[in-house]
């Protein structure tokens, strides 16, 4: 048996591939990957030990090659597939760990260069990865380090089942489908208008305990970013007390965050079922709290309070004398914790501000869904750009 190791991110590879070498597999490699194994004392070949030639354009080429693509993509269960391979001394290569070059990492730098970001593009990898999961009944395909051991227990007890292969395919598909979708963003930056074709690549961040309603399920995404980091707001708050968050709690929460970082000077919103109740600037953080509750006291009882400052003990034992689902800033004195957590209800989040809060950025994209996915029709989408 034969395995193509070359990963960006090494994590677990050297054991990978020890564990693969005592299961009678034969690896080979290329680059930092080899030298990583190799390093360990397990046995490893070049690629170019497969193809016959060696990398070429500065790496640029060394796994596009039909010793490789031939090993991967005949079918074990054709038997002309298997005579071809044969005739031209191909040998079927049966594993593929591949996770690709770092690419949203690198233009995510401060001053990275238009060459330094297409030196990142990965061609060899993607190629090898939908090859593999492409013929996934008879390759094995392997884009995270999380399945390592779970394959390398699952083939120590005989076999990889079917339903696996399938599940390792789909997750190779759409690791490439994200980083193709993180270079089309990243391409894309500066142009005007709004492009004919658009893909969004999101990452889980969390399970959620219901949907709108108990009944449904739900999660948490957070959509991938290129050519800047946005880990700010509702998607990345640090839940400080209380209970999980809920879709609603989500919906209201991130529509709160949303007017008060629209001002630079102290503000407290105050917002129900994703409507302010009240919103109010002031330099005294407690005063500028007391006028946005003014503005319905009665509807602000089980709402949201969001504050772009640090929130003191004066304005905290204000908001405490109100049910609120959630408080959301940016920080929190340590006597305002001490207050607000004595209500046990109440969820406390700690959200970082964005780069020059108050001020509109140019090409920022709004993404709201528009009807429910159906069979017939899936669902639409409206987008449309700030300011």
């Amino acid at each position: 048996m034969r395995a193509i190791i070359s990963v960006s991110n090494k994590e677990g590879v050297a054991d990978f591939a020890r564990g693969l070498t005592r299961l009678g597999f034969e690896i080979f490699s290329t680059g930092g990957t080899k030298k990583a194994i190799a390093e360990v004392g397990v046995p490893v070949k070049s690629i170019s030990e497969i193809t016959g030639f060696p990398e070429i354009l500065d790496g640029r080429v060394k796994t596009l090659h039909p010793m490789v693509h031939g090993g991967l993509l005949a079918r074990r269960d054709i038997p002309a597939h298997m005579a071809e391979l044969k005739k031209n001394k191909i040998e079927p290569i049966d594993l593929v760990a591949v996770n690709l070059y770092p690419f949203v990492q690198t233009v995510a730098k401060e001053g990275v260069t238009l060459e330094e970001a297409l030196e990142n593009i990965d061609i060899g990898g993607p190629t090898m990865l939908r090859a593999a999961a492409k013929n996934f009944p008879g390759v094995i395909v392997v884009v995270d380090p999380a399945d390592y051991a779970i394959i390398l227990e699952k083939l120590g007890r005989g076999a990889l089942p079917l339903e696996e292969r399938k599940r390792l395919s789909q997750k190779a598909f759409q690791h490439v489908a994200m980083y193709d979708t993180a270079i089309a963003q990243y391409l894309r930056q500066g142009e005007e208008g709004f492009p004919d074709d658009m893909t969004i690549a999101m990452k889980k961040r969390y399970g959620l305990r219901y949907g709108e309603n108990p009944h449904q399920t739900a999660a948490f995404y957070a959509e991938q970013v290129v050519g800047g980091s946005r880990d700010t707001g509702i998607t990345f708050a640090e839940q400080l007390h209380g209970k999980e968050l809920s879709y609603n709690n989500i919906l209201d929460a991130d529509a709160a965050w949303g007017a008060v970082i629209d001002f630079a000077a102290p503000t407290v919103a105050v917002i129900k079922h994703t409507n302010p109740c009240g919103l109010a600037s002031h330099d005294n953080l407690a005063e500028a709290y007391r006028r946005a509750l003014s503005g319905d006291p009665v509807a602000a009882f089980g709402g949201i309070v969001a504050v772009n400052r640090a929130v003191d003990r004066e304005t905290a034992a204000e908001i405490y004398k109100t049910f609120y689902e959630i408080v959301i800033a940016p920080e929190y004195e340590a006597k305002a914790l001490e207050v607000l957590k004595r209500k046990k209800d109440i969820r406390i989040l700690k959200a970082a501000l964005p780069p020059s809060y108050g001020v509109s950025h140019e090409g920022y994209l709004d993404i709201r869904q528009k009807g429910h996915q159906n069979i017939k029709s899936g669902a639409a989408a409206v987008l449309w750009r700030f300011p």
